[in-house]
């Protein structure tokens, strides 16, 4: 195999390839400098792809279709068969603006914790802000906190009163586009805490009581008897 190199979409080496969502991308790795039929391997990620006769020689395509959110960040190489050194490799960049809509309502009673999740996944990663009533969302120091990943927004309020009743949004804003979700929390007043040990006292006490009744009575029931 010396002397013998690959290309793909004619790169020589290693690339990036920045797509948005589409119906498809195809990819051809062909070999240069061979004075033989070459057999090529594609690669997804560590997974072999299956190639169909005719197109395993010299010059192979694949294609990814559709392209989706889920292909971002995926390595395809190409590779020669019998000798796997000679290789390139393309990895995905898949562009797409957040995917964030609808609505949620929430009742929770009064006292309670509460935790609002948007899935923020983007590419690139979106500029994220909260809302409350349409108007920008000032934390409360040690009872509300944010948390975010690349793929998670988090706004979690402990204890919640009365005064958190109201609409949050959760909005992402990228070049690509904007995504917005809604969460209409609505807090209830506390319920009223049953008395169960008090309760289970009582049943116990009465309980016992009677048993010490029947005792005491014995006699009289054996009489009657």
């Amino acid at each position: 195999s010396a002397g013998l190199e690959l290309s793909v979409n004619n790169q020589a080496a290693d690339f990036t390839l920045s797509t948005g969502l589409s119906p498809a991308i195809s990819l051809s790795c062909l070999v240069h400098n061979s004075s033989q039929a070459e057999e090529l391997l594609w690669y997804r990620g560590a997974g072999q792809v299956d190639l169909k006769d005719g197109n395993k020689v010299n010059i192979s395509n694949i294609c990814i279709s559709p392209v989706q959110e889920s292909d971002n960040g995926v390595t395809f190489t190409c590779r020669l068969a019998r000798d796997k050194s000679v290789q390139v490799s393309v990895t995905l960049d898949v562009q797409f603006p957040p995917q964030l809509s609808g609505e949620e309502t929430l009742h929770v009673e009064e006292g309670k914790d509460v935790t609002l999740t948007c899935n923020s996944k983007s590419n690139p990663q979106a500029q994220s802000t909260w809302l409350k009533d349409n108007q920008s969302l000032t934390l409360q120091q040690n009872r509300q906190n944010l948390y975010q990943t690349s793929e998670v927004l988090q706004l979690s309020i402990s204890k919640v009163q009365k005064s958190d009743n109201g609409t949050y949004t959760c909005r992402l804003e990228s070049r690509l586009g904007n995504g917005t979700r809604d969460f209409h929390l609505i807090v209830e007043d506390k319920k009223p805490v049953f008395p169960k040990e008090a309760v289970i006292a009582a049943v116990v006490v009465v309980t016992i009581t009677i048993l010490f009744g029947i005792v005491a009575q014995k006699d009289k029931f054996f009489k009657v008897w």
